[in-house]
């Protein structure tokens, strides 16, 4: 694991030097830090006003929010199985240490191509629909019908059906999803703040997660009911990015 752990450190440090090499030089700041020093208004701190940069936004946001919640619901159902699936092998399908070692290799494996090819597809044809929330929510749905398949078929084969179908799916969701949310911004001057806003999704899904998936294996003594749970939280999602009005 150390290996694989200093090989992505590696990588982080060469993406972001080339990056910063590559990425078009930006205008001269000199002329705006001169008027910002000739200027009073700007010279002093606005605590006020900063901390009012940190707020929400409270106005034209309707769409803000369900793009919000729905994100948001669709990374929790997300990772309640694709966070746990060496848990989910052992446990739920049967297998033994090895195997399942052996089949999260070959999901991982599945869930990249696949990823990679409708992640491609999908953003251009999007562009040249001029559709958004219907190939995000459809992303949304396959996503969900990957997760379900492991209810029926609670075995190897099962998880790699969820991996392939699952990972098609959400290849669509994350090439679209993006874009949809820089639609629904319901103000072009505090975008930076709203988008961070609306990717805090990301990471409170992912947090959530492990408490959901916690609560219902000790309550129920099984990963079984994690499908289904997670299905009725991605379909959850796709029906909030359909209610949304401003973007088709």
């Amino acid at each position: 694991m150390g290996t694989g752990f200093a090989i992505g450190a590696a990588l982080f440090a060469v993406t972001g030097i080339v990056t910063v090499l590559i990425w078009p030089r930006e205008r001269s700041s000199a002329a705006s830090v001169a008027s910002v020093e000739s200027s009073d208004a700007t010279a002093k701190l606005d605590v006020k006003q900063l901390l009012r940069s940190f707020i929400p936004p409270t106005k034209n946001c309707r769409d803000f929010y369900l793009a919000l919640m729905g994100r948001l619901l669709l990374i929790l159902g997300w990772n309640m199985i694709s966070g746990y699936q060496l848990y989910i092998l052992q446990k739920y399908c049967g297998l033994s240490v090895k195997d399942s070692a052996a089949t999260i290799s070959t999901m991982s494996v599945i869930s990249m191509v696949v990823l990679i090819v409708t992640s491609m597809v999908s953003g251009p044809l999007s562009d040249r629909l001029q559709r958004r929330k219907v190939i995000v929510a459809i992303g949304s749905v396959i996503i969900a019908i990957g997760v379900a398949i492991p209810c029926f078929m609670p075995n190897a084969l099962g998880m790699m059906l969820f991996a392939g179908i699952g990972g098609a799916g959400y290849g669509i969701y994350i090439a679209v999803d993006q874009a949809l949310n820089v639609d629904v911004l319901p103000s072009q001057e505090e975008a930076g703040k709203d988008l961070g806003i609306l990717n805090l999704a990301n990471t409170v899904g992912q947090v959530l997660a492990p408490v959901v998936v916690g609560a219902i294996v000790l309550a129920t003594g099984s990963y079984a009911a994690l499908f289904p749970i997670a299905v009725v939280a991605v379909l959850l999602g796709a029906v909030f990015i359909i209610l949304i009005r401003r973007v088709k």
